[in-house]
């Protein structure tokens, strides 16, 4: 390229860049500037230049976990017998609002100190879909959380105003934007102003997504690099290289199945502009959001569809790009050669220094001391955060509880969100409850990446678009595990996006046992979650366990999924009381125990009962109970199951 056509194209993209910063007093910033963010993410690079974030939520304030349960922490105020949930301070623009727990209630938006609010709704309808402009999959709800990303801004100030008796969980995230004329939210909408919600809407549906959904902006004139090859273990591979000035609209990497598996031995690494410390540095399957081996996110930006690897998070660089794979070796294991496929799309657009960032991508495991946080990412210097891909992995079995842990962010030396628990981070809510967060779900930009009682694990996704969280001197960004004060030992790891005007310092090595995907050897089945089949002469219940009412004789099947192979003791909770049937308890054709009474003169409750000991397969997954009337004595209520691994 000569002197003068790089001219051209620098000066091509600082104008472009120049229409998308929208800081000029003459120009009204509308509900349209923001609700375009929905879509191009080829705008994410750009920084917010001092557009700081606040969140109001229902957090304890003492640290506690009373995060909305009462509905003690949920409002700032009574007012005139109604409550008031956020008063912001304008110019500014609320990106998203969540709860598990809406209701047919009303809220009330007063708008720059009007006395009469200027938008009035259902606190249901901001999910339902069933309220223009407030349309699915923008807004809606999934794995136990209702989200909105409809966006709404205001040009002095905004009070939300509950007009319930009792509110629960929620969060409502704010942006600043001083300096700049906002035109407040209206509630007329133009034809354009429709057109354009469609086009969101229709991306964000898009559960294929390809890079020319993206090549707008400095994201156009894509060209497209494809190689493929080898790579044997010990090997490392460069798939890109590019020594001036440019940008990466995203990449795919296809290697079939052979990124799955509880061995994540290929890395990812990336580097811009010859920095000393990689950009990316993480194991392709973590970076990719797989979930304990297999893949799990399908996200609009990234994940994986098929056997292709794909992410679209825009990568600008000054000078020079270098992306590659490295095949770790592994002792005592065998590792095969992996064919791999590689498509790269970039154009010649490099970073507009001033205004982008560049990406980075910082990848965590870690087993966090008790009492204190994980630490997603925390630097210093300027930029904004854009992701999180986290795996939850509890250290004892039983219940999920380090799921109840709060996340927290400080900008600029405050803290600006404090989150209402680990689920409702990404946007889900209830975990261990049918239908809810039970299972692993890709939404258009959050998601659960997986959710196993009995291996104690779960894990989430969170892009930040609209809502991305700038910086300008630091960030810290981490989340508890537990209940209260950091009490229950996990095993997390995580990959943290964000783009900055300076390079990474440091990066956590991926070492062998930090590569390989933990296994209990411990796993606990719950009622509420139990994958039953009931024979003839009985009936079941859930209440406080399963209960079980035999009509003289009957039995119900109990599948044991999610497990590894292998021998293990089972163990078994129940109430004993003055109704209580008598039990047996069966693999199949095979008899694990003999009859069990589970009747008492008064109730008390038996733990860790052994009952047998069962060769578990794939074949083999499942136990039966028959159950049997002691005279009137009928009922037989499990509490839950529990495997040891024998060795």
């Amino acid at each position: 390229m000569t002197k003068r056509m790089r001219l051209k194209t620098l000066l091509l993209t600082a104008f472009l860049l120049s229409l998308f910063q929208v800081q000029s007093q003459n120009q009204a910033y509308r509900w349209s500037n923001e609700m375009e963010l929905l879509k191009r993410v080829d705008r994410l690079p750009a920084y917010r230049h001092h557009q700081l974030i606040d969140q109001e939520s229902s957090y304890d304030r003492t640290d506690g976990n009373d995060d909305g349960f009462s509905g003690k922490y949920s409002y700032i105020r009574k007012e005139n017998g109604k409550l008031v949930l956020a008063e912001f301070e304008g110019p500014g623009v609320v990106n998203r609002i969540w709860t598990p727990t809406p209701t047919n209630d009303t809220l009330l938006f007063y708008f720059d100190g009007e006395r009469e609010p200027r938008l009035k709704i259902r606190f249901m309808d901001l999910f339902s879909g069933e309220v223009y402009p407030f349309v699915k999959p923008v807004c809606g709800n999934e794995i136990g959380g209702y989200y909105s990303y409809i966006p709404i801004p205001f040009a002095k100030s905004l009070k939300i105003v509950f007009q319930g008796e009792q509110i629960m969980f929620h969060q409502i995230q704010c942006r600043k934007l001083p300096g700049i004329k906002v035109e407040s939210w209206t509630g007329n909408f133009s034809a354009s102003d429709k057109e354009l919600l469609a086009e969101v809407s229709d991306v964000w549906a898009d559960i294929s997504p390809t890079v020319n959904r993206y090549a707008s902006g400095l994201s156009a004139n894509i060209r497209t690099e494809e190689r493929s090859f080898t790579i044997e273990p010990g090997e490392e591979v460069a798939f890109f290289e590019k020594t001036t000035a440019g940008r990466i609209v995203g990449f795919e990497i296809d290697g079939g199945t052979a990124f799955e598996g509880v061995y994540k031995d290929m890395i990812l690494s990336a580097k811009w502009d010859n920095e000393q410390v990689e950009a990316i540095y993480a194991p392709l399957a973590d970076f990719f959001g797989y979930a304990y081996g297999k893949p799990a996110m399908r996200s609009i930006v990234m994940g994986r569809q098929g056997t292709s690897n794909y992410c679209y998070l825009p990568m600008p660089f000054d000078r020079s790009a270098s992306m590659k794979l490295i095949y770790e070796k592994r002792n005592g294991v065998q590792q095969n050669p992996v064919p791999v496929r590689v498509k790269v799309y970039y154009n010649d657009n490099g970073r507009i220094t001033k205004d982008e960032g560049k990406l980075y991508a910082v990848w965590r495991r870690e087993k966090p001391e008790l009492g204190q946080f994980y630490t997603f990412m925390e630097t210093q210097g300027k930029g904004h955060y854009v992701g999180t891909i986290h795996q939850a992995q509890g250290l004892r079995p039983g219940m999920t509880l380090f799921f109840e842990g709060d996340d927290t962010t400080y900008v600029d030396g405050k803290m600006r969100l404090h989150g209402t628990g680990s689920e409702d981070y990404y946007n889900g809510g209830w975990y261990a409850l049918l239908d809810r967060w039970d299972r692993g779900i890709s939404m258009p930009v959050h998601g659960s990446l997986d959710y196993s009682l009995p291996m104690g694990r779960t894990g989430g996704y969170r892009f930040f678009l609209s809502d991305k969280m700038p910086f300008e001197k630091e960030i810290y960004h981490g989340m508890e595990h537990g209940e209260v004060g950091n009490n229950f030992p996990v095993d997390y790891t995580s990959v943290a996006f964000f783009y900055a005007a300076q390079p990474l310092k440091e990066r956590l090595e991926p070492t062998a046992d930090r590569r390989e995907v933990y296994m209990p050897d411990t796993h606990t089945y719950f009622p509420q979650l139990m994958e039953i089949t009931l024979d003839r002469g009985i009936q079941a219940i859930l209440d406080r366990g399963l209960m079980l009412t035999s009509f003289g004789q009957g039995a119900v099947r109990v599948m044991l999924t999610d497990v590894p192979e292998g021998k293990y003791k089972v163990l078994v909770n129940y109430h004993e009381k003055p109704n209580g049937a008598d039990i047996q308890v069966w693999q199949r054709q095979n008899r694990l125990s003999e009859w069990i009474s589970t009747k008492a003169g008064k109730e008390t409750f038996k733990e860790n009962i052994h009952v047998g000991d069962i060769q578990l397969t794939p074949q083999t997954n499942s136990v039966t109970f028959h159950v049997r009337s002691n005279g009137k004595a009928d009922q037989f209520e499990l509490n839950r199951i529990t495997l040891e691994r024998i060795n």
